[in-house]
């Protein structure tokens, strides 16, 4: 358990909103941003109209700020006791909660602007993944796996640029939805493996402390099953050998990383996979380009 800690008090008031919204750790905000990219280059034949590809950059990181806001509003009692989370503005009281609402609603009101714009399957679609990013934080309270919880939030991602791009959904849609699924339910227990103690220490759930010492058989069948997923997907739409090159690549690195959590004691290497998986989406994004192009 770890006492709080204050950052520096020269610290400009831009600077802690930066830090409440994640926008200095860039990877969280890319790895949100990778199914959505998936799914609009796929539903178009790798052909999607510049002006929509902007919405989504923007939509994507409009939700993940208000998401990341949410999750600090919630847990503020909760992160200071946290190794990893014990600065964050709102924990630390370098932001007050108010502030924090109103950031919270303006990110959230950027993010309905946008959705404005899109046709009515996609605006409904970003209705629905309103109370799933604002009970993720109150999940791992409560249930046991609550990173299931976030991995369905990351699928409307998924749903919402498919639709936004072809104004329907269709099987190879629901493919790339499960295969996000599992791939966020991978990435994020690993990203939960190192919070493991303190969750334990102060009653929270995790996947992590719900598999257990099988953390990392877990986290192997989770990528497993998403590169299968994409390979279904591969065939569903007949992608060509750029796509299985990138898959391949895919495979290895997520095998790569099994390896090393099975040495995790030695290693402690959750924040290097985390990172990965951002490279590792963006490998993928660009096989499934090149595999609809080639």
């Amino acid at each position: 358990m770890l006492t709080k800690s204050h950052p520096p008090q020269s610290e400009s008031t831009l600077m802690k909103v930066i830090k409440l919204l994640r926008w200095d750790k860039p990877a969280g905000r890319l790895i949100l941003m990778i199914p959505a990219l998936w799914a609009i280059f796929l539903a178009t034949d790798a052909m999607p109209p510049l002006p929509l590809v902007g919405v989504i950059i923007v939509g994507t990181l409009a939700t993940s700020a208000a998401g990341c806001v949410i999750n600090d509003l919630w847990d503020r009692d909760i992160d200071p006791e946290v190794e990893r989370t014990r600065d964050r503005p709102l924990a630390s009281r370098a932001l007050t909660i108010q502030t924090g609402i109103v950031i919270a609603i303006i990110a959230f009101a950027c993010a309905g602007v946008i959705a404005l714009d899109l046709n009515r399957l996609s605006f409904w679609l970003s209705v629905a993944a309103i109370p799933v990013i604002i009970c993720y934080p109150l999940a791992k309270r409560f249930f046991p796996v609550p990173q299931l919880v976030l991995s369905i939030a990351w699928g409307f991602a998924v749903l919402i640029s498919w639709s936004a791009a072809v104004a329907e959904l269709d099987t190879s849609t629901w493919i790339l939805w499960g295969a996000t699924i599992v791939w966020t339910l991978g990435f994020d227990t690993v990203y939960a493996m190192s919070d493991r103690e303190d969750d334990r220490l102060l009653g929270v759930n995790s996947s992590a402390l719900f598999f257990g010492e099988y953390a990392a058989n877990a986290v192997a069948i989770f990528f497993f099953l998403t590169a299968v997923l994409l390979g279904v997907l591969g065939v569903e739409m007949e992608l060509h050998f750029g796509f299985w090159i990138a898959l391949g690549i895919a495979t290895v690195f997520w095998s790569i990383q099994y390896g090393k959590l099975r040495q995790e004691e030695i290693l402690k290497p959750y924040g290097q996979i985390f990172r990965q998986n951002v490279w590792i989406g963006f490998i993928l994004l660009a096989g499934m380009i090149t595999g609809l192009i080639f």
